[in-house]
């Protein structure tokens, strides 16, 4: 079973509006309600690709429920744990030319909040796959995705981190099964700026040797890079199309290449489906759908640049 991780989910209210003035007043041209939150989005996406699997985290007040309830509407199981006290963030994505976004900061999660979580966690069992996925939250040890990994040790336990740069980092130790930095994050990193596909190959083997098993660069539309555990290195170009929305692409990358992985088995093929998947959902205005997603398969191109 897989299971994701997401400790400050959002209902993300979109709006589209003719331009964006401070002091005035505007009205919509269209609306709509998301719910998200990075490991929230993989379980969706993962769901749409026809993979099982659990959504963990936590919510809080009606809009926790309004977003249990949402998800459940898109066929996606969760098990959240609910706080008792605050609210579960409302954030506003204003689309008017250029997208502006008004984050909410989501309730408090208390020390005896997370050991709940960890004790969820401690039910799983060998063959299970766990994705960490976004950043701490305020009040969340920052070492919190160490704080996991280390409980999961020895216990036939994989894990995916897609996280900011300390996260992802302090992860390495426990060799998490994929790792999935874009190329900025590479760099930040690794300590430097990455200027060609060979400085990208070279810093993300320098995480395999700190214990990462593959590392999905991914590359925004110029496709991703992977280095999987066996040495090889396959190289994607994505298909080419209008981007209509940023957010949700890294997340959908990371569903579409567990699902990948998991059809086939093939490192290349999971790749294939996690470019795909990317690629439909920064072309639409939501998180990808199946048939989406398999419309563009053919259009992925997949080199291989050489062996380790």
């Amino acid at each position: 079973m897989i299971y994701t991780v997401t400790f400050n989910p959002a209902i993300d209210y979109v709006v589209h509006i003719s331009d964006l003035k401070p002091g005035t007043i505007r009205r919509t041209t269209q609306e709509s309600l998301q719910f998200g939150g990075k490991g929230v989005n993989v379980s969706t996406v993962l769901g749409r690709l026809g993979v099982e699997n659990v959504a963990l985290g936590f919510v809080a007040g009606f809009t926790g429920r309004a977003l249990e309830d949402g998800l459940a509407a898109d066929g996606v199981r969760t098990d959240f744990i609910r706080l008792h006290e605050g609210f579960t963030r409302i954030n506003v994505k204003i689309k008017a030319g250029t997208e502006s976004e008004i984050n909410g900061r989501g309730p408090a999660i208390s020390p005896d909040d997370l050991e709940m979580l960890l004790f969820q966690l401690s039910r799983l069992k060998e063959g299970d796959l766990l994705v960490l996925a976004g950043s701490a939250p305020a009040g969340v040890p920052e070492d919190i995705y160490q704080r996991i990994l280390a409980r999961l040790e020895g216990r036939g336990v994989s894990a995916v981190v897609d996280a900011e740069k300390g996260l992802m980092l302090e992860a390495l130790a426990y060799r998490p099964f994929l790792i999935k930095p874009n190329h900025l994050e590479l760099g930040d990193m690794v300590g430097h700026m990455l200027r060609t596909e060979e400085e990208l190959v070279e810093a993300a083997r320098s995480l395999q040797k700190k214990g990462a098993r593959n590392v999905l660069v991914s590359m925004a539309g110029a496709g991703a890079l992977l280095l999987d555990e066996s040495g090889g290195v396959h190289r994607a170009v994505a298909p080419k199309g209008e981007v209509r929305n940023s957010v949700g692409s890294g997340d959908a990358m990371v569903a579409g290449f567990l699902a990948g992985w998991q059809r086939t088995g093939r490192y290349e093929e999971a790749l294939r489906l996690a470019v795909a998947a990317g690629s439909a959902t920064a072309f639409s205005e939501e998180l990808v759908r199946r048939g989406e997603a398999e419309a563009l398969l053919s259009q992925v191109s997949i080199t291989e640049m050489e062996q380790a």
